[in-house]
């Protein structure tokens, strides 16, 4: 079938765009420039200067001409290009392909966010062969195994062929190492077919260190008095600055039909315009989706509660960092960085965040010396994606070390069922749901110098760290990629984990969901109760029931058996390590 979404109008300020009968439309925007040109396939054409300082041009070429920008200094890749046709520093490629959907597609309107259970991949590792296409091969595993939606780390092109994707400079150009826009497309298709949705990871808030020529462009794009972890901040007070990244997010909803979004550092976004930014990306993103259900979420290291309110209309939940840092630092013992302060009492933090959330909420969080967060308390849980392990947590460590080959194996598989059994939104990162033992490093493939300097920079980033001894592994090497790589492990452990997790899965769907769905966007009452240094009792109460958990995480306290419960993962009464689960109905008690 046709595609079912009209491709977007063309941009005012920026990119290249069919203008029917094989011509075309181009626009850039570079206020500071007194010319520009625009060569395409070998043609120069000369660019009209608008007084709102973008340069406009009409022209007629074949799809998939190769094309760039001239003011002056060379040709350079368009910052909107829809592909490249190599790397960031070489020419861009026209696209006009319209995808030819399925006709099953005109019927896919997305999923609720209570049946939300996500998969965070990383498309180069998540296949041997590291393309959209091959991806398509392990949909239907995992939705028979009960994962409703994958999350895909960032795919806009990056330097080099190897990468997390956080270092993306052509926000618009799916990377060509992983395959063609329509192959992105075919993946999101294959996984409609199969129930699963799709959330794309999107980076609004810096470009990568190479290939980034925006800089050179339209250095108005940028904030100079203000810098970002990862590089220059951006200038969003300007229109033609937030036009660029709304026309990203409605193409990625639009046309290629993602189910939602993850906003990679959204506090990093910031702009005293009204509306703010992210209340823009995400009333664009919903208007894209037309009529469909869309899934918005933030990273935001702010702990704020307003964007994700239920009622506000902008985003359905943020990343619940918080959860994950208890529940480390509790099996770990680990408390440098950013564990400190969820060191200190880690079994109380974890009580709160099953209870509320958010750990910070504002109050004092000594060793920190600037509280952050605000009251989380009145939200409900399908606010908050929790994960036991993420591509953050994961491979920012100095060797990538996942939570099993820190914890152990009963360690795991608890905090596995405990991930997969509560009310919030569970997302486990590939492989998670497998077992998977191998490291997930930190990776990239600069060219010189800036490989020996990101070599140096990671090596002296984990020399400060108390018990630190030996190498990091190289991040520009092809083999801390390929080490990086999951579901190489034994089949039969493989087998055992698969299994695991569609047990889990599967009880979550019949006995939880349906609580979730029916309570919507109301907050539940919750108790987490304590029962020694590392057990708990949690009870959440729905309208329609409650669900309640007994939990063990290293302790054995005496007493708090499990008689009757639906399911047991281990024997709480006597395992360090243990889980059981019930749901009553309506009014019983548990």
């Amino acid at each position: 079938m046709p595609d079912p979404v009209p491709q977007a109008a063309p941009l005012r300020s920026w990119g290249v765009h069919p203008a029917g009968a094989g011509r075309w439309q181009a626009a850039l925007w570079a206020p500071g420039r007194s010319t520009c040109d625009i060569v395409v396939a070998g043609r120069r054409h000369r660019m009209d200067a608008g007084g709102d300082g973008v340069f406009r041009a009409e022209f007629e070429a074949e799809d998939g001409a190769e094309y760039g920008f001239d003011l002056g200094e060379g040709l350079r890749p368009d910052p909107a290009a829809r592909a490249q046709a190599g790397d960031v520093h070489g020419p861009s490629r026209l696209v006009a392909d319209r995808f030819d959907w399925p006709a099953s597609e005109a019927e896919w309107q997305g999923r609720p966010w209570s049946e939300a259970v996500i998969l965070e991949i990383h498309v180069g590792l998540f296949t041997p062969e590291g393309t959209f296409r091959a991806a398509i091969a392990r949909l239907p595993g995992l939705a028979a195994m009960g994962v409703t939606a994958i999350e895909i780390m960032p795919v806009a092109q990056f330097s080099g062929g190897r990468g997390w994707g956080y270092d993306g400079v052509l926000p618009f150009a799916p990377h060509n190492a992983y395959g063609t826009p329509g192959d992105l497309k075919a993946l999101v298709a294959a996984a409609h077919a199969e129930g699963i949705a799709v959330i794309l990871d999107v980076v609004y808030n810096h470009f990568g260190p190479d290939g980034a020529y925006l800089h050179e462009i339209a250095p108005e794009f940028f904030d100079p008095g203000r810098a970002t972890p990862w590089g220059a901040g951006i200038d969003y007070s300007r229109p033609a600055v937030r036009e660029f990244f709304l026309s990203n997010v409605a193409m990625w909803i639009g046309e290629y039909r993602f189910d939602g979004l993850r906003i990679d550092a959204a506090h990093q976004i910031r702009d005293a315009g009204r509306p703010a930014m992210l209340e823009e990306i995400a009333r664009t993103a919903r208007a894209a989706g037309a009529g469909r259900a869309i899934w918005l979420v933030l990273e935001d290291e702010r702990n704020l509660a307003g964007p994700v309110a239920p009622g506000a209309g902008l985003y359905d939940a943020q990343w619940n960092d918080d959860f994950h840092h208890a529940l480390h630092c509790l099996l770990t013992g680990e408390d440098e960085s950013y564990y400190a302060p969820f060191a200190v009492d880690p079994m109380a933090d974890l009580v709160r965040a099953l209870g509320e959330g958010q750990v910070d909420q504002g109050q004092p969080r000594p060793p920190m010396t600037e509280p952050r967060g605000e009251p989380s308390g009145h939200l409900p849980p399908l606010c908050f994606v929790n994960s036991c392990q993420t591509h953050d947590q994961v491979g920012n460590r100095a060797r990538g070390e996942r939570l099993i080959a820190l914890a152990g194996e009963a360690a795991a598989r608890t905090c596995h069922a405990l991930l997969l059994l509560s009310p919030f939104v569970p997302m486990l990162f590939m492989g998670e749901e497998a077992g998977e033992e191998a490291p997930f490093c930190f990776f990239a493939d600069f060219p010189e110098p800036m490989a020996e300097a990101t070599r140096k920079g990671r090596q002296k980033e984990f020399e400060r760290f108390a018990g630190f001894r030996g190498q990091v592994p190289d991040p520009i090497s092809p083999a801390t990629f390929e080490m990086s790589r999951p579901y190489r492990g034994d089949p039969g452990r493989i087998a055992d984990w698969n299994a695991l997790t569609a047990r889990l899965l599967a009880y979550r769907a019949s006995r939880i969901v349906p609580l979730l769905a029916e309570a919507g966007p109301v907050a539940q009452a919750a108790r987490i109760t304590p029962l020694g240094p590392r057990a708990l009792e949690a009870q959440w109460r729905f309208p329609g029931g409650c669900l309640a958990i007994r939990l063990s995480l290293g302790g054995a306290p005496a007493g708090i058996g499990a008689d009757g419960w639906d399911m047991e993962f281990g024997d709480i009464a006597r395992d360090a390590f243990a889980l059981a689960v019930r749901v009553t109905q309506g009014e019983e008690q548990p």
